[in-house]
């Protein structure tokens, strides 16, 4: 994938839109005149220490005053308390992102808080707090600078939502690791009912707002989709059995459908696995499709951010206006604190 460094941009393309998160309509528009910039992070704050630099790095990213910022899940790492205190005080640094901001959860602040070292919390409990804190006005992002997303609210997933940025559908779900929330608490062997009903209605929220991000791209003739979620569905650190991913099964598959059915280009952002990686993890031949046992192959590319250790830096993501290059481009941009 080609980089377009931001040193490079014309000064005219630095311009800002008033319309940051243009809300989902019907009609085509015109093909943009300016490159528009986004942040993605993820798995940060990890830690004291990133805790204590944590402000200064949304500092870094309101300094270069992207459209909006994305984070991709985990604000904790998976060894510390999941407390009301620490949540909170993550919403709190959180607020002073200047532009729009998209947060989708992670595993490790509900899904992981059974284990001891987290404070042995009802993983349920912990995601009610975690709604109650973090989506408070559906339908409406967080930072200082909110603006409109087209939420599931409805449904009860107010996470869920979907909008638009020149011409690229966008979608944030709720899909987390540990087998989307499906792996065993402390003290179990297998996932009991109440966690199997949580991830199977989470996953039919998560797979219909997908679903309606291209439809929404196929009637406007998007450009592009662009999917943000927390889960790494193809860790290449590791070689997982099918049971350790089987929840992310009907995912896998509506991705390969949707892109394929899609004129446009499809991007997939994750975090969760810690290591920036760039790959075609659908595309024909790859293992991942045999361990899925899905049907069909796509050109879906997918970019994981790094995060944990590896947090050294926020993804800058450029949306292109010529016909002859990528949509979405991206590079990695070192913090300085």
């Amino acid at each position: 994938m080609k980089k377009i460094p931001y040193a490079v941009l014309p000064a005219t393309s630095l311009a800002l839109t008033a319309a940051v998160l243009a809300p989902v309509g019907a009609a085509a528009d015109p093909a943009p005149a300016h490159r528009d910039r986004f942040a993605v992070i993820g798995d940060v704050p990890y830690g004291s220490d990133q805790v204590a630099r944590f402000p200064a790095w949304i500092g870094e990213i309101n300094a270069a005053d992207p459209e909006f910022t994305v984070h991709v899940g985990d604000i904790k790492n998976g060894s510390s308390v999941c407390s009301d205190d620490y949540i909170t005080g993550i919403r709190t640094v959180l607020d002073t992102v200047e532009n729009p901001l998209v947060f989708t959860p992670g595993d490790n602040e509900w899904t992981d808080c059974h284990r001891p070292s987290n404070g042995s919390y009802d993983p349920l409990e912990r995601l009610r707090f975690l709604r109650a804190t973090f989506f408070p006005a559906p339908g409406r992002t967080l930072g200082e600078t909110t603006r409109k997303v087209e939420a599931d609210t409805a449904a009860g997933y107010p996470e869920n939502v979907r909008w638009r940025e020149d011409r690229v559908s966008m979608a944030a779900v709720h899909v987390v690791g540990s087998n989307d929330g499906t792996a065993a608490w402390t003290g179990a062997t297998a996932p009991n009912a109440a966690q199997l009903a949580e991830q199977s209605a989470r996953m039919e929220s998560a797979l219909s707002t997908v679903r309606e991000a291209f439809d929404d791209a196929r009637r406007r003739q998007d450009r592009a989709v662009a999917i943000f979620l927390q889960a790494d569905m193809f860790d290449p650190t590791w070689s997982p059995t099918f049971a350790d991913v089987s929840a992310f099964k009907p995912l896998v598959q509506l991705l390969i459908d949707e892109s394929n059915a899609f004129a446009g280009e499809t991007y997939l952002f994750n975090g969760d696995s810690h290591a920036y990686n760039e790959d075609q993890p659908l595309a024909a031949g790859s293992t991942w499709l045999s361990l899925y046992g899905v049907q069909g192959s796509s050109e879906l590319q997918r970019v994981t951010v790094d995060g944990s250790g590896n947090n050294t830096n926020w993804l800058e993501v450029t949306v292109g206006r010529d016909k002859d290059e990528p949509v979405l481009s991206w590079e990695r941009v070192p913090y300085v604190h």
